[in-house]
């Protein structure tokens, strides 16, 4: 599936005079084909879904058709038949598991249910949950998928160790300068289980809540699929926040374990994570424990919570079965920035939350099997959440975690590592786009960037230049540009 190239941002002299329009809501003006990636429990103004009966016929409610709607009313070119059967196949991918009789979908025509055939996409849809949506935004109540029941870390992992075990899940492109580390699914998964099987025998249970403090590794992301696994809500804190912080995220998520690592690495120089989490947990009654892996040989203090991850982990078993989990059970919660007041925790949850991020990671970002996905934002922000690990993971995909600064050691880094990693999708923020573009095009145009295919932008409105910069210089102004400028900790809470 190919999205037409995106019109650039209009300036500010080419602006339409618009009646009604805030700046304050809206960001900005943007030409017809703007993307913009739906946000989990979103649903279109005034609208039912309509506009993609075909499939399935007469299923005009369900959510996959809602996305597909965002994606053809940004783009304005994709033939709904096709996207339709798309989304059909993700759906039917999912795996569900149904402890509940079936019942007529709401959103699906009684003769719509009555006619799907064994194997269908209606089939499939009304073996997993009986209810599509039940969401009435008046009153704060969203309901996705109900009846519903799945395992998230299942979805990413299992599936894909089923068919392709050996195929690449994550290329850690470290701090230090091309020194890649490709993790496959099937090791994903044996370093889940064994972290999983640690919270466990720890006092972890499905509910509790859990601190992730660590930056991008794929120790992190582990962090993140065991709490799913075994039913525990984790919260990601930004492996940058002070101390202050990090413990009044931990304090108001009530949290019972942090996982952080001794120090960290970014832009050659060495965070003092460990020291900062003594710090925070001094002032967090409900931490039971601090589970500590090593990124740096430098050894830290360890005190009574403190807990050697890799020790607790080698002595686990590879397997730990998945907690069924209810599709509107608690997933994650995430915390706002605070620039705008106190930090605000947002709630996502499993189904519901699972399916947007592989939708919108599939067909926003033209993703193809086969396909490098490098997001380079940092997994502290929904960006990172939805296109660093579920959206890519769910899709089977091989995503690249950037644990380094676009400036090192040098203003070539996210271009070496394009041609080096042979990335197909790049994702970054305007900022580091606005930085880059003063350093001039010698610096990008020195490495090769043919394997690109799709840019994204994500974060605060990009300004014309750097839109014009990103399109032409980066992109050779043969890549489609995407601009996700949705996902602001003022707007959703997600950065």
């Amino acid at each position: 599936m190919h999205a037409p190239a995106l019109l650039p941002p209009r300036t500010p002299s080419q602006r339409p005079e618009k009646k009604g329009w805030d700046p304050g809501r809206s960001g900005r003006e943007a030409g017809p084909y703007r993307t913009r990636a739906p946000r989990s429990g979103w649903w279109p103004e005034g609208g039912d879904g309509a506009g993609l009966a075909e499939t399935p016929k007469g299923a005009s409610g369900s959510p996959p058709q809602i996305l597909a709607q965002e994606c053809l009313q940004a783009s304005g070119k994709m033939a709904a038949r096709g996207l339709g059967r798309s989304l059909g196949r993700l759906l039917g991918s999912l795996s569900w598991r149904s402890g509940q009789p079936v019942r007529p979908l709401r959103g699906v025509s009684a003769p719509a249910a009555a006619a799907a055939q064994p194997g269908s996409y209606q089939a499939q849809i009304a073996q997993a949950y009986h209810t599509v949506w039940d969401c009435d935004f008046s009153s704060g109540k969203i309901g996705w998928f109900l009846g519903g029941q799945l395992n998230v870390s299942v979805n990413c992992l299992d599936q894909h160790v089923r068919k392709s075990p050996e195929s690449v899940a994550l290329i850690w492109e470290r701090d230090e300068p091309g020194t890649e580390v490709r993790i496959t699914y099937r090791e994903l998964l044996e370093t889940t289980c064994r972290l999983a099987n640690t919270l466990k025998r720890h006092g972890i249970r499905r509910g509790d809540r859990v601190a992730i403090y660590m930056p991008v590794s794929p120790l992190a992301v582990a962090a993140m699929l065991a709490c799913a696994r075994v039913g525990a809500v984790h919260t990601v804190v930004f492996a940058g926040f002070s101390a202050e912080s990090l413990a009044g995220r931990i304090n108001d998520a009530k949290c019972k374990v942090v996982i952080t690592f001794n120090q960290g690495l970014r832009g050659g120089r060495v965070v003092e994570l460990k020291k900062i989490v003594d710090e925070a947990v001094k002032h967090c009654p409900t931490i039971q424990h601090v589970l500590v892996a090593h990124r740096t040989d430098n050894k830290v203090h360890m005190g009574r919570l403190d807990i050697p991850l890799e020790q607790e982990m080698a002595k686990e078993d590879t397997v730990c079965a998945p907690e069924s989990m209810s599709s509107e059970d608690m997933l994650f919660l995430l915390y706002t920035s605070g620039s705008t007041g106190t930090p605000k925790g947002l709630v996502h949850t499993q189904a519901g939350y699972l399916l947007y991020a592989a939708v919108t990671h599939r067909l926003v970002f033209d993703y193809r099997p086969g396909d490098v996905f490098g997001c380079v934002a940092d997994i502290g922000w929904i960006t990172g959440h939805s296109y660093v690990v579920y959206g890519p993971l769910c899709n089977g995909a091989t995503t690249v975690l950037f644990e380094s600064t676009p400036v090192y050691p040098d203003a070539g880094r996210y271009w070496e590592t394009v041609q080096r990693l042979k990335i197909n999708q790049f994702y970054g923020a305007p900022t580091a786009v606005r930085l880059l573009l003063k350093y001039g095009d010698s610096w990008v145009k020195k490495y090769d960037r043919s394997s690109l295919r799709t840019l994204g932008s994500v974060g605060e409105p990009i300004n014309y230049e750097a839109w014009e910069w990103l399109h032409k210089v980066v992109g050779d102004c043969r890549c489609t540009l995407v601009d996700t400028w949705w996902q602001t900790g003022k707007r959703c809470g997600g950065r």
